[in-house]
């Protein structure tokens, strides 16, 4: 197929875009720059001028494709409602296009807000949470809905691995070496699933394969890492010590982050590996903090 793919050249999208052109996919990617356009010609993907905002870009990629991978995000968490509601109309705008076609479109979200406490699975299908604006799932189910072939891959909090510059676990190394301890909030019990970006990006492309409407499957290669342990793995890379923040402290010191840093969010991908044949098998998460990806 030829695939257009936004987010093409971020963290994840690099490791989407290798991945499909490998099992002899074409890709079109997504460049906002000249320098994004460059790395993909490189990558052997041609290239598809425009961004995330400019929706006729994005309407005329998905135009010239067999199926599509919505990667892309705007990682602002500063305007955090503004980029979700970017993220919403450019789903929509790319499933107009594939509306009454047979084409996969592949939209991801995340796991670690599905069944905060208890293990998430892919069946469960939560309401949408204002105090989390972003709506990818929401939109998809209304494509599924109209004939459009949509499904969602929920991503860990943790996408692992080298290159990650802006990912969580990096968040918390920059905090560490800020504040001089490597903390977590209370009794640190609280779980992050996490999966490497090598095995997100195979379960992208069988998905993109195997998709159903309103399918949902989990991008975690390990249910439950407590962060206290990310904490102690983090502590150790520094040599710094670890420390217990208390809730009513989380928000002096881990800032807009406060409330990831105390998300419970195990979950399972039982099914997604049933379903798609997937099995993760790189690094884990702790190996990659041990062995200095994130502390060189």
């Amino acid at each position: 197929m030829k695939v257009f793919v936004t987010g093409a050249t971020g963290f994840i999208g690099t490791a989407i875009v290798q991945e499909l052109i490998g099992a002899g996919h074409q890709v079109l990617g997504l460049a906002r720059s000249e320098e994004s356009a460059a790395k993909l010609r490189a990558a052997g993907a041609e290239v598809h001028r425009g961004d995330l905002e400019d929706l006729e870009s994005l309407r005329s990629g998905a135009t010239a494709a067999d199926a599509v991978i919505h990667a892309g995000f705007i990682h602002d968490f500063t305007r955090f409602a503004a980029v979700c509601e970017v993220d919403k109309l450019a789903i929509e705008a790319i499933g107009q296009v594939l509306a009454g076609s047979d084409r996969p479109f592949i939209v991801t979200s995340g796991t670690a807000l599905v069944s905060p406490g208890t293990l998430a699975t892919e069946d469960i299908i939560p309401p949408f949470n204002p105090a989390w604006p972003r709506a990818s799932e929401q939109a998809a189910d209304a494509l599924a809905a109209q004939g459009v072939r949509a499904a969602a891959i929920r991503l860990s909090p943790s996408v692992h691995g080298d290159d990650d510059k802006h990912g969580f676990i990096p968040i918390l190394v920059n905090l560490a070496r800020e504040k001089g301890v490597s903390a977590y909030i209370g009794e640190g019990q609280n779980r992050w699933n996490a999966v490497h970006r090598l095995d997100a990006a195979r379960l992208f492309r069988l998905a993109l394969e195997n998709a159903t409407p309103g399918a949902r499957f989990h991008g975690a290669a390990e249910e439950a890492i407590t962060v206290k342990t990310i904490a102690e793995a983090i502590a150790k890379q520094l040599n710094m010590p670890v420390v217990s923040i208390a809730p009513e402290q989380a928000g002096e010191h881990f800032g807009w982050f406060a409330q990831m840093a105390a998300v419970d969010c195990p979950a399972s991908s039982k099914l997604t590996r049933e379903r798609l044949n997937w099995h993760p098998t790189h690094a884990t998460l702790l190996a990659d903090i041990e062995h200095g990806v994130y502390t060189k």
